[in-house]
């Protein structure tokens, strides 16, 4: 039976080159020079478009045979016209050293560029072999001669030209290269720092991989994981959609568990191969060897490139790419190409959809049901293509998926035979596929997937087969992910140039992951973010404070995805509402960890591994998950002036929150002052005090100041509405008279405990607790993170002791600049002088086991204001704490965004001073020492303001729009009013030695 197979195509014509997707492109040196002898002359096509390429900022460069012919370029001063010449005099090669894989390969890494960001233009069929093998991402065939077409095609050229003077330039493409260094100013970032690169195959280190390497795109997510592997101890090809959550209860221990988690999807990835049906080859099996995987930053693609040589000694070039497509959300895409080295045969694939999956990843979740898919319907398409619908077990979401795998054969007569197996949850194709030495064999697998959480769709499984029938090739997919990934780079983007090589690529990973979880595709969604993004499923996919993190960062460049995820508070109101009065409390109390509607999803007890005992878990009590989201809600309207939104969400929000924490606040007539007793902060150690028979804590410092803060803002919420609507906000949003004035009271005499020299205590009697011995239990214990369970399987408790997981009192320096917080507590009658502020941080940084990620972002900043070199320290060391997984193995169950999204917005607003408040952007720059510049590109109340800050100088750039001025407030400089098209530059104000630079 014929399967979808159809011959490569050739495409004649003026072609434009995807400068999106290129950083260079080789020439072999056959299609550069016509004559050798007696004198040296060039093809002027060829040279025409290498100069058109090297004006446009694409690096090029010649492969060369041997000496004489680099001398020969040399002789006809035609060197200098490429950025490298490169041949047998760098490596050891034969004599046609241009047709090997490795001689381009290594031309490649001379130009410091990945070849899947690269192309080959060669005029020979060994040429276009050696480029499709090596993985480069464009391979130009050049048939000067018009008789080696089909040829050049068939062995793996995607588009072959007679003449050079035919590859067109899209100039528009060319502007459009955002991340150029000559584009940009004063940035430092070459190719390596856009590159996730590994080497090898790592069983020990493939799932901190695969969670690294997750492609997305706020939708919809699928872990960097082989399409050739299965789940289990090494791999975990994991797939997620945003707010598919469902709940399953486990009796276990003699403990009912009920749990709701991010479900984890039908894996679309499986594309098995095999030169003997029932020999799949496998990426961890023997056999493989130079298996390399890349993921593209830029492009959101990742690559995987292998060679595999079976027990007869066939071997095998396996060059792959997968997407998940962020132009078009429900849709992924991937390719592989088959090269038959030295054999020809039959080649075997097989193309599924995993169904039977389930949630299987967190070890600690072992014991707890984890099937969450119910199988609702399968079947295949004609004449290729396969569908599954699947229905989770008590949400009740119905998830289809439609895939289309089609081989692309270079024999447009070659009979490609389809096998088509129904086992239930599990529908598989197998493709018999007849194929020569030498010639590639391309397999494209396009997947759509809908739920029917989505919207305007009859029916998943329609939708789903509908879309991927309409798709195009991945070659088309590709362009417009691209474009669209481009689109996010340029508003994103934030470019440091170190004295001492900072890891741009780390910064750039973060973005990244923070774009695949909030991307603008979820702007329609009633989706909150997880603190693990959709990359695993650690926390269940649950929502936390994390998220005030990542709103930092949206506001100032994506804000419309900020304002859907407020809109996914906003929606879950009254349930929080009907959680306050459960305790007996006025307002909304929203969940310290939350799911799909918005009840509280936090467990009453974990289970202990290092005892192997349930313990207690009372992280219910961190109420300040309420302050994290009206913080957000007013951080949001301050950037944007959106009065509509804060009309129409934020203020019933932001009031509602309020309300709860002042009824939480009682008065204490001993002292004249309100308090507020039986709360957690986020320490997240400290749930009680030594020996107390209820957990719970008194005056927590940080719950208490930002009561203060949220009661403020309301307070001005209401008078900046009645403004500018006119009548009386206050009665429309329910606040009376009585009430407003309770809470102007509580403004002045709310309790902040403090101990020694005017040191911010964490909470009451905090100062009393033993000190911990931080050295020795590090010594024995290695990484001491989660010192709770520690202690706890010693028969100890971290309540003893003055040793916190992560920021508490120093998260007030986090999201309150020191002057803000001096004055929060002057109005409470509270003196608190600038030395205090460095003792209080010295304090509690000699205090801390930074068992969260989040903790070095916070340490950073407020370092930033006392200790600059400190602060760098615990930058990097944040940056680092994905990518080298400083976490003890919590990374492989997904990223941690809060973490990742703290340490850009500590580049931007940590080290430019930037704040959002009284209707003005505030700067106030102070860079490392390490740091030369900084360069980001801001949204704020609909201005585009490029701005770039050196150790001298702020330059602010306005682009063309027709948002009003906007008022800027540089440290050192009078306020001034800067308009559309604008450019201001100002020195910027050196720090005073010993000062506080945010005072």
């Amino acid at each position: 039976m014929s399967s979808g197979s159809e011959p490569r195509k050739i495409l004649p014509g003026a072609v434009r080159l995807p400068l999106e997707r290129l950083d260079a492109v080789l020439f072999d040196l056959d299609v550069v020079l016509r004559d050798v002898a007696p004198d040296v002359t060039a093809f002027p096509d060829t040279v025409e478009l290498v100069e058109r390429l090297r004006d446009l900022g694409l690096s090029t460069a010649v492969v060369v045979a041997h000496r004489r012919c680099r001398e020969a370029l040399r002789a006809g001063g035609l060197a200098e016209l490429f950025t490298a010449v490169v041949g047998a005099d760098d490596k050891e090669q034969p004599e046609r050293a241009g047709s090997e894989p490795a001689t381009l390969l290594l031309a490649a890494g001379t130009l410091g560029v990945h070849p899947a960001r690269a192309g080959v233009v060669d005029a020979t069929k060994a040429g276009v072999l050696a480029a499709r093998s090596a993985g480069f991402g464009l391979v130009i065939g050049l048939d000067r001669d018009g008789g080696a077409t089909a040829e050049l095609s068939r062995h793996g050229a995607d588009l072959v030209f007679t003449s050079l003077g035919a590859v067109g330039i899209d100039e528009d493409a060319a502007r459009r290269r955002w991340w150029q260094t000559s584009r940009t100013i004063e940035a430092s970032v070459g190719h390596a720092g856009w590159l996730l690169d590994y080497a090898g195959v790592d069983p020990d280190g493939e799932g901190i991989r695969e969670v690294l390497c997750t492609v997305g795109n706020g939708y919809l997510a699928a872990r960097g994981a082989a399409p050739e592997v299965d789940a289990g101890p090494v791999h975990y090809p994991g797939t997620y959609a945003a707010g598919v959550f469902n709940r399953l209860r486990t009796r276990v221990h003699g403990h009912v568990h009920e749990d709701e988690s991010l479900v984890n999807l039908p894996n679309w990835l499986v594309l098995r191969w095999g030169v003997d049906q029932d020999r799949w080859v496998s990426t961890d099996g023997p056999g493989v060897s130079e298996y390399r995987q890349t993921l593209d930053l830029r492009a959101g693609v990742l690559h995987r490139h292998y060679r595999y040589v079976d027990g007869d000694g066939r071997a095998t070039t396996v060059v792959s790419a997968t997407l998940v497509s962020m132009a078009a959300p429900h849709l992924a895409a991937m390719h592989a190409t088959f090269v038959p080295e030295n054999w020809s045969g039959t080649l075997h694939v097989c193309s599924a959809i995993d169904g039977q999956v389930t949630n299987r990843q967190v070890a600690e979740y072992a014991p707890l049901a984890g099937r969450h898919l119910q199988p609702a319907g399968q079947g295949p398409d004609d004449p290729v293509g396969l569908w599954l619908r699947v229905r989770t077990s008590q949400s009740g979401i119905d998830v289809a998926l439609a895939a289309r795998t089609r081989v692309l054969v270079p024999d447009a007569q070659a009979d490609v035979q389809r096998q088509v197996e129904m086992t239930t949850g599990r529908p598989a194709e197998t493709f018999t596929i007849p194929v020569c030495e030498g010639r590639p064999v391309r397999v494209e697998k396009t997947v759509a997937i809908y739920t029917s959480r989505d919207r305007a769709v009859t029916e998943p499984a329609t939708a789903a087969r509908q879309a991927v029938a309409r798709a195009g090739s991945f070659d088309d997919l590709l362009t417009a992910h691209v474009h669209a990934w481009r689109r996010l780079w340029e508003r994103s983007h934030v470019e440091l140039r170190t004295d001492t090589g900072m890891p741009a690529l780390a910064l750039n990973l973060h973005t990244y992951h923070l774009l695949t979880a909030t991307s603008t595709n979820l702007v329609d969604l009633d989706v909150g973010v997880g603190a693990r993004g959709l990359h695993g499923e650690g926390y269940r996919g649950h929502i936390f404070w994390d998220e005030v993190f990542v709103h930092r960062v949206l506001v100032l460049h994506l804000p419309e995805v900020s304002r859907a995820l407020l809109l996914y508070r906003w929606r879950r109101l009254d349930a929080a509402r009907t959680a306050a009065a459960a305790v007996g409390r006025t307002g909304a109390m929203f969940p310290w960890q939350s799911g799909s509607d918005g009840r509280d999803e936090t467990p009453t007890e974990l289970f202990n591994t290092r005892s192997n005992q349930w313990m207690p878990d009372h992280s219910a009590l961190q109420r300040h998950v309420g302050l994290a989201i009206a913080y957000s809600v007013w951080q949001y309207y301050q950037a944007t002036g959106d009065l509509d939104f804060l009309r129409t969400y934020g203020a019933e929000l932001m009031v509602e929150i309020a309300r709860f924490f002042a009824d939480l606040a009682e008065e204490d007539p001993a002292t004249g002052r309100y308090g507020i007793t039986g709360v957690m902060g986020p320490d997240e150690f400290h749930d009680g005090y030594p020996d107390a028979d209820t957990p719970g804590l008194t005056n927590n410092a940080y719950t208490n100041v930002m009561t203060v803060w949220l009661l403020h803002r309301v307070r001005e919420v209401i008078d900046l509405l009645g403004c500018h609507d006119g009548g009386n906000p206050a009665d429309a949003l329910g606040v009376g008279t009585e009430e407003l004035a309770r809470w102007r009271d509580i403004t002045s005499r709310m309790y902040v405990p403090f101990h020694g020299r005017q040191i911010i205590s964490q909470f009451d009697g905090y100062a009393d607790l033993a000190e911990f011995d931080l050295p020795s239990y590090t010594a024995r214990y290695g990484n001491i993170g989660r010192l709770d369970l520690i202690l706890a399987a010693e028969g100890d408790s971290p309540n003893r002791y003055q040793i916190g997981k992560q920021a508490d009192v120093l998260m007030l320096l986090y999201l309150l600049s020191a002057e803000e917080l001096r004055d929060l507590l002057a109005g409470l009658g509270y003196r608190w002088p600038r030395p205090a502020l460095r003792r209080t941080v010295e304090y509690y940084v000699e205090r801390i086991s930074h068992g969260s990620t989040l903790c070095r972002v916070v340490y950073a900043w407020v370092q930033a204001r006392t200790d600059r070199a400190a602060s760098w320290r615990f930058f990097t060391e944040a940056l680092s704490a994905d990518i080298s997984d400083t976490q003890d193995g919590t990374t492989r169950e997904g990223i941690h965004l809060g973490a990742m999204a703290g340490t850009l917005d500590l580049a931007e607003r940590g080290y430019l001073g930037l704040e959002t408040r009284h209707d003005a952007l505030w700067l106030n720059p102070r860079l490392p020492q390490e740091m030369v510049s900084l360069h980001t590109l801001l949204t704020y109340r609909g201005h585009q303001l490029h701005l770039t800050v050196t150790r001298h100088d702020l330059t602010l750039a306005v682009s063309p729009c027709n948002a009003g001025p906007v008022t800027v407030r540089v440290a050192g400089h009078p306020p001034t009013t800067i308009s559309s098209g604008q450019t201001i530059t100002v020195p910027v104000k050196p720090a005073p030695p010993g000062r506080d630079p945010q005072s």
